[in-house]
């Protein structure tokens, strides 16, 4: 008789249990290739029955032969993804726009059992492109997929080396990956999600205020301040001769030897020179208008520029901007300061901000002064310079605040200082940038250019 259903007549002879025999063929794999089919068993066990009952010793061992591939393939796929550990290592994490980053990519076969085949997918953003491979688009427009096919041998390890050029300032993330591998004979084949990501920062590009076209070493004033109201004992500045109502632990003892007179240390004010960059990320009057990324990008260079600048004059540098990172409503505020990671935290704050504004301007430049000490400069960066913002700016300066305006408005004609206001007007087509990507009805853009950077932010990230 002819057996229509070997699946149903096998589940039967295992006690009718056939959501057991289900679950021990979905637990070949979390796929199966379309050459292994379940009717395969039923056909072995046929050929068994059918091989005793006409007495052929063939087909027995024809299905027995069967039924051992079906099994070896089983459990080769069974433990065809353990061990198996894929890695990706930057060169650096941090780099500056239109730098060139090595990504080396690594698959580990750490076990004794070979793998006849291996499709790797990974994750990467297409904002970022690769100089020397190929990336499949994927169902996410702005993300890409890399993908590898190689075969291991035991405790084996296979790299890729990749150049990534930054061509754009952001907060990129690579992953997750997708492995899928499988038994020698191809019948069964196993998957599985690599959910850690990895990291790649790019910064904005920094340039030098020299070539912005920004007058002498202190455009925004001198590092030291004018009063000397408190001292540092632990920083002196040079020695002078002894007076007498000078305390006696003043005395410098070497230079007292070396010149045959007391002499006492001159110490450094306490008072450390603040400098504060207000950056206003709206590029039009009114910010339903949309966003113009090229000018926008052109402004986060130029306030990264300064905040460099402020940090190797030994400013307490620090940044606050009416735009937030992505999927956050609050502003951006890191209030000045000299900690070693300073000038970091600024940059990666540039590097992830959006244009979608966050408050109005104004309102925050006149809010956020009162939390910088008194003596702060205040520069404030903006492509847009209308009676309000003068307004707010002449307000500050007649309360006593020190402000310098930058402008890339290519409206405003005014003079070079304003009532005490010192005014830099900068034009915006003459920074260069690349490819800053075209005007955007909807902000999720953050384009940047190419990267000129400072020692000392090499020096602080690595």
């Amino acid at each position: 008789m002819f057996v229509t259903n070997p699946l149903g007549r096998l589940a039967r002879g295992l006690g009718g249990n056939r959501d057991r025999l289900q679950w021990l063929l979905k637990r070949a794999g979390e796929q199966r290739s379309a050459m292994f089919n379940e009717a395969w068993i039923g056909l072995a066990i046929l050929l068994l029955m059918i091989g005793f009952l006409v007495g052929q010793g063939a087909l027995p061992v024809l299905s027995a032969l069967l039924l051992t591939i079906v099994a070896l393939s089983w459990l080769w796929n069974r433990l065809a993804l353990a061990g198996l550990e894929y890695t990706r290592q930057f060169d650096v994490g941090r780099a500056f726009a239109g730098e060139v980053v090595a990504l080396t990519v690594s698959l580990t076969n750490r076990k004794f059992l070979p793998l006849a085949w291996v499709h790797v997918e990974d994750r990467v953003p297409l904002k970022l492109p690769f100089l020397d491979a190929r990336i499949a688009a994927t169902e996410q427009p702005t993300i890409g997929a890399l993908s590898h096919l190689t075969a291991t041998r035991w405790f084996e390890r296979v790299n890729w080396h990749y150049r990534i050029e930054c061509k754009h300032r952001g907060f990129y993330f690579f992953g997750p990956a997708r492995l899928r591998s499988g038994d020698i004979f191809g019948l069964f084949t196993s998957a599985f999600t690599l959910l850690p990501q990895s990291r790649l920062i790019v910064y904005p590009r920094l340039i030098p205020l020299a070539e912005l076209g920004f007058p002498g070493k202190h455009p925004f004033g001198e590092r030291r301040v004018r009063a000397n109201m408190f001292e540092d004992p632990s920083r002196t500045v040079g020695v002078r001769d002894y007076y007498p109502e000078d305390p006696f632990k003043r005395i410098h003892w070497k230079a007292t030897a070396r010149r045959n007179a007391l002499q006492v240390r001159v110490l450094e004010s306490s008072i450390v020179p603040q400098l504060a960059v207000f950056l206003n990320v709206n590029t039009f009057e009114k910010h339903w208008h949309g966003t113009d990324t090229a000018l926008l990008e052109r402004m986060v260079s130029v306030a990264a520029s300064i905040a460099d600048n402020a940090a190797q004059q030994k400013f307490a540098v620090g940044l606050i901007a009416n735009g937030s990172v992505p999927h956050s409503d609050q502003s951006i505020k890191v209030m000045p300061g000299r900690a070693p990671g300073q000038l970091l935290k600024i940059l990666e704050a540039l590097a992830a901000i959006t244009g979608f504004p966050t408050a109005e301007f104004n309102q925050l430049l006149i809010a956020e002064s009162s939390r910088l000490s008194w003596g702060a400069t205040m520069v404030v960066v903006s492509c847009i310079v209308n009676d309000k913002l003068l307004a707010s700016m002449l307000r500050l300066h007649d309360a006593g605040r020190r402000l310098a305006l930058v402008s890339m408005d290519s409206t405003f004609g005014g003079e070079d200082d304003v009532e005490g206001i010192k005014v830099f007007h900068l034009d915006p087509d003459k920074i260069d940038i690349d490819d800053p990507g075209d005007w955007q009805q909807s902000e999720d853009k953050d384009v940047q250019a190419p990267a000129v950077a400072s020692e000392a932010v090499r020096g602080l990230a690595a």
